[in-house]
This record gives structure tokens, C-alpha cells and sequence, in this order.
């Protein structure tokens, strides 16, 4: 069972539209409203998949009532914990090719007692947890530590855990050798403070992240692929994608596919590589099911072609 924590999730309203041109009157041909915040599509993915996941998250408001709704029309279990201010709505605009535009909301403020709570729910729900995901940005009112007390206390249950996150609460958490870290290109070129150009600058910023605790890193690169870096050795996966309608959640549901293979080795990488490429080919932030995968259109190999400059460097 894979346990998802979702300190600032959102209601997501996604909007497909021919093009973005600011100043003027932008008609959408497609609309969808979903639950969202990184876990909860890591939880929404997982249960795609017919696998057993219990999400939980902060919910207030309006929109945390509907969060709270949307997730169980799919079947997904929750743990909620009560909060005063209102769970944040977040908007993105995909336009026809492919460009995606996201304006996301900064969310509630958690008080002390919600703060303790959030642990204590978390605590509770991981004695039938194999996996422990947390993910996304925090709230106000969160430490950049928080995460940090997290992975240590889920180390103390002798639970897995995966943390998706970026800046200080990632290097803050890596003192506590977290199991998996999964950042994107962007995400490990801010921890390691250096451009990336070429798939080796990713594998040494990779190692990097080892050094500093991080006992496994699945580095995703977009376009260019992911990287799995552990003890056992480095692979680097892709998959050929002929179109994509949407990114939203594709890293989410990567991490899913990764968690659900064992999350470990290249078979585990394989697998969140069919579930990045199958999710950006469906609208949203839909989450692929396994009628979606396409496998065989995934290679993993040891042979990491380090001189690869990136499709999309991160200055």
C-alpha cells in the first residue's frame, strides 16, 4: 500500500485552448476540474493502476470539500485533516501545442495544531503503509524542516518513503537519507546550484544528491528521458512520444509507476517511464491506466549517453 501526503493540495481547473494571446478574450475547447497537489496524483495514479493507496491532505473550504468529493467518486481512500482556511484552486491553460500555463495559488495557512495534526494523521495511517510518498510544495506555516521530521520519523516506523520536493525542504530532508528522491531537470539543477546542458551534467548532479543523503535519486529530464541513480548503479529510460496533450501530473505519475514496480532498479524505472509517457499523451491531469502503457515503446539501458546535450538545458 502506497501512502500519499499532500501538505498543500489543490482543486485543479484545466483548460484546453487553441492559443494563449494575453489581452485578448481566450475561448477553451476543453475544460476538466480534478482533485490535485503532487501526492494526491501519485494517489490517483497508484489507484489507475488497481493498486491500494490512501491519500492524505489538509482540506478546507469549498474546494476542499470538493477535493474530498472528486477523489472518492475514484474510489480513492481518504485521511483528511481538517483546516480553517480554504484549500487553493490552481488554473492551467494548454494550449493546442502542447505549451502548457500554470498559475498556482499559494494556499492556506496551517496553524500549530493543524501542523501537529497532519503528523499525527500521518503516523496513524503508515503502520499499513510499504511506501510513504510526499510530495509538492508547503503551506505557510510549514518549516522547510517539516519534511525533514517526516522522512526521520518514517525511518523510525521502518517505512519507505519518496519525497518529491524542491529548494530547502529537499536539502534540508537529505540529512535523513530519504529512499527515493525524484526531482525534475529544473528541481536538480537548483539543488546542485548549476546549469544543466547535457544528460551528464544531470547524473553528476544526481550523485551529488547521493552524496548529500539521498540513497536513490529518479531524476526526471522531460523530453530527454529519466535517470535512476542508487547503489546498484545509473540507467537512463525514455519512451518515444508522438504527441503530447498535457504534462500536468506526468511526473506524478511517474513516481506512481516507479513505486508500484518496487522502486527499485531498471524495472522499477521502466515502469515510470510507461507511466510518464502514457500520461502526458491524455488530457489534464488524467492518470493512465494500465490499457494506456505501451512498454515496448520503453528502453532502459546502463549505457548512459553522457554527452547527450539536453533538448530543454536548464540555465
Amino acid at each position: 500500500m502506497i501512502l500519499t501526503v499532500t501538505p498543500n493540495p489543490s482543486l485543479d481547473r484545466t483548460y484546453e485552448v487553441p492559443s494563449l494571446d494575453r489581452g485578448e478574450v481566450v475561448r477553451a475547447t476543453g475544460e476538466r476540474v480534478d482533485p490535485g497537489g503532487k501526492g494526491v496524483n501519485v494517489s490517483r495514479a497508484v489507484t489507475a493502476a488497481g493498486q491500494r493507496t490512501t491519500a492524505v491532505l489538509p482540506l478546507g473550504g469549498a474546494p476542499g470539500a470538493l477535493v474530498a468529493d472528486l477523489l472518492d467518486a475514484q474510489g480513492i481512500e481518504v485521511a483528511p485533516v481538517p483546516i480553517a482556511g480554504a484549500t487553493r484552486s490552481n488554473i492551467a491553460l494548454a494550449e493546442a501545442d502542447g505549451v502548457l500555463t500554470k498559475i498556482n495559488a499559494p494556499g492556506p495557512e496551517l496553524s500549530a495544531a493543524e501542523r501537529e495534526l497532519l503528523l499525527e494523521t500521518v503516523r496513524r495511517q503508515s503502520h499499513a503503509a510499504d511506501w510513504i510518498a510526499c510530495c509538492g510544495s508547503l503551506p505557510r506555516g510549514l518549516a522547510p524542516s517539516w519534511y525533514a521530521d517526516l522522512v526521520a520519523r518514517a525511518h523510525t516506523a521502518r517505512v519507505r518513503i519518496a519525497l518529491d520536493t524542491s529548494g530547502p525542504a529537499l536539502l534540508q530532508a537529505l540529512r535523513e537519507r530519504p529512499d527515493v528522491v525524484k526531482p525534475n531537470a529544473e528541481e536538480l539543477a537548483q539543488a546542485v546550484g548549476r546549469p544543466l546542458a547535457t544528460v551528464g551534467d544531470a547524473v553528476k548532479a544526481a550523485e551529488e544528491l547521493r552524496q548529500l543523503g539521498a540513497r536513490a535519486v529518479l531524476a526526471s529530464l522531460g523530453a530527454d528521458g529519466q535517470l535512476l541513480v542508487d547503489d546498484a548503479g545509473t540507467w537512463f529510460g525514455r519512451a518515444h512520444v508522438d504527441a503530447v496533450r498535457s504534462n500536468v501530473g506526468a511526473g506524478d505519475s511517474s513516481l506512481a509507476g516507479f513505486l508500484i514496480a518496487g522502486g527499485a532498479g531498471p524495472e522499477a524505472l521502466a515502469s515510470a517511464v510507461a507511466h510518464g509517457a502514457a500520461a502526458v499523451r491524455l488530457p489534464g491531469s488524467v492518470m493512465p491506466t494500465p490499457a494506456d502503457l505501451d512498454p515496448d515503446a520503453v528502453t532502459v539501458t546502463a549505457d548512459v549517453p553522457v554527452d547527450r546535450p539536453l533538448k530543454e538545458p536548464v540555465p
